[in-house]
């Protein structure tokens, strides 16, 4: 199947004219770390709704190509480059809903003209993303909402909601959740909230699925144990947003204040294009880019399609590079055919799962080209 051909396909399966995520919900310490970007290297990026691209941007690379097939993502990246470019830290983190505010449209009108007219159209027309602050935009975040505006209180109460960020030991952790967290109500609420049914209407795509066999709820279920038990929920900021619709002081790589000035030095090394990332990679010449962030692309491919992609990649990577992507419920390794050009990094994708804490990922997979 043609690179054209899976882009027919899943734009056909799924409406890429609205924003599906307003966020990045991939921990960017984890994707630097591994990625070990240098000074000077060319690196592609997934766009998604732009944070963890702009991350990549304080390690001083001398390029970053960022790609997405979806118009509107693009849109999210494209007014993150706007604000970084107009606003002090501040006012940044006001218009992304981050941080209180009463004048998100003065401070959209100050950059409303660096716009492009698609981006312009998103955003100009969508008054409520702009009141709302962008980071609330997305549907996977409305859907979230929903989970914190209907599941948790049906499900636990509100002191058990702001104990659950109070610092704990481990076993303290794991007798709170047993005790007072993992309830039958919990179990039997989440598995519907959570399911492919449920998830595919209100928050991913039901074409995002495809390739994902079995449950997708007790997986999930699974993740969220471990996020509650293994990692320290105080100073995670994406399991703050679920609960509580905010970051509180757990601020996500690009958006804390001591990263602010550096992505805003280098910004104009980032440029960005609606195209898939096997298009643009085989666009490039052999041996021409050290770092690829591929979000969690593979998701949404067959394996003879990741194959396909892993190949160009092979083929496109400066031998000493590498990339890092995400696996959700779909497990995406490099070929055997490659295996003398694509070296799994063991270690260091064990470690990343481990600290991440964006915790609903079943792996991290970092890969050095030879």
């Amino acid at each position: 199947m043609s690179s054209e051909a899976i882009r027919s396909g899943l734009a056909a399966e799924a409406d890429f004219s609205i924003v599906r995520y307003a966020q990045c919900w991939e921990d960017a310490d984890v994707l630097l770390d591994a990625l070990d970007i240098h000074p000077g290297d060319v690196c592609l990026s997934i766009a998604s709704a732009g944070d963890n691209t702009l991350s990549m941007l304080t390690r001083r690379p001398a390029r970053i190509v960022a790609v997405d097939l979806s118009p509107a993502q693009l849109a999210c990246l494209e007014i993150r480059v706007a604000a970084y470019r107009t606003l002090c830290h501040g006012e940044f983190l006001e218009l992304m809903g981050v941080r209180p505010s009463r004048r998100r449209f003065e401070l959209y009108r100050r950059l409303e003209k660096q716009l492009s007219p698609h981006s312009q159209s998103i955003w100009g027309a969508n008054g409520q993303a702009i009141a709302g602050g962008i980071c609330h935009a997305g549907r996977f975040e409305r859907y979230l909402a929903v989970l914190r505006r209907c599941l948790l209180p049906l499900t636990q109460s509100r002191k058990t909601r702001r104990s659950l960020f109070e610092r704990k030991t481990f076993a303290e952790r794991n007798r709170f959740y047993t005790e007072k967290w993992d309830s039958m109500r919990w179990r039997l609420a989440a598995k519907i909230f959570l399911s492919r049914f449920v998830m595919g209407r209100l928050g991913r795509a039901p074409r995002f699925f495809k390739y994902v066999e079995g449950s997708v709820a007790n997986p999930i279920l699974r993740m969220i144990e471990r996020a509650l038990i293994e990692l320290e929920p105080h100073d995670n900021p994406y399991l703050h947003w679920m609960v509580f619709g905010n970051y509180a002081d757990a601020l996500p790589h690009a958006l804390r204040a001591e990263n602010f000035e550096t992505i805003r030095e280098h910004i104009d090394r980032l440029e960005w294009r609606l195209l898939d990332v096997e298009s643009c990679v085989a666009a490039q010449p052999a041996g021409s880019i050290d770092r690829f962030n591929l979000s969690d692309v593979f998701e949404y491919l067959s394996e003879a399609e990741s194959a396909r992609v892993m190949t160009a990649i092979a083929r496109a990577g400066r031998a000493g590079g590498r990339l890092a992507y995400w696996n959700m419920l779909v497990p995406r390794h490099p070929p055997e055919a490659l295996a003398g050009r694509l070296m799994p990094l063991p270690e260091i994708s064990q470690e990343g799962h481990r600290a991440a804490k964006a915790f609903f990922y079943s792996a991290f997979q970092a890969v050095e080209i030879r």
